[in-house]
Order: structure tokens, then C-alpha cells, then sequence
């Protein structure tokens, strides 16, 4: 047990003097690129997206037509 509360009081010690936070206005630059960054990618897979399932289901329906 008594391991336990000097890990916590280090972890503690840790946290409150020894980590450098970063400025609110570093954190706001960098959720913005992050938000920024999440959006292009998620368009990005979405067109893809589309693409090959337009070409997949062009192909599916050339087959259908050949056989029938």
C-alpha cells in the first residue's frame, strides 16, 4: 500500500512541476489543423469511396447484362 501512494504522490510531482503544458492558444492553433486536417481526409475517403463504388457496380451491371 504503501507503494502505491509514493507512485501517486511521484505521479503527482510529475504532473504539477516537472510538465511543461502548452499555451491555450497553442492548443486552440493545433484543434484547428487537427479539425481541419479530419475534414479533408474524411471528404477524401468519401469520394474515393463513391468512385469505386461506382465503378464496381458499372462492372457488376455490364456482367448481369452480358448474361442475360
Amino acid at each position: 500500500m504503501n507503494n502505491l501512494i509514493n507512485y501517486l504522490k511521484g505521479s503527482y510531482h510529475e504532473f504539477i512541476d516537472k510538465v511543461e503544458w502548452p499555451k491555450w492558444s497553442d492548443l486552440q492553433s493545433s484543434t484547428i489543423v487537427t479539425a481541419v486536417a479530419t475534414v479533408i481526409l474524411a471528404l477524401f475517403t468519401f469520394g474515393v469511396d463513391s468512385a469505386f463504388s461506382k465503378i464496381i457496380n458499372d462492372i457488376l451491371t455490364l456482367f448481369i447484362n452480358l448474361f442475360n
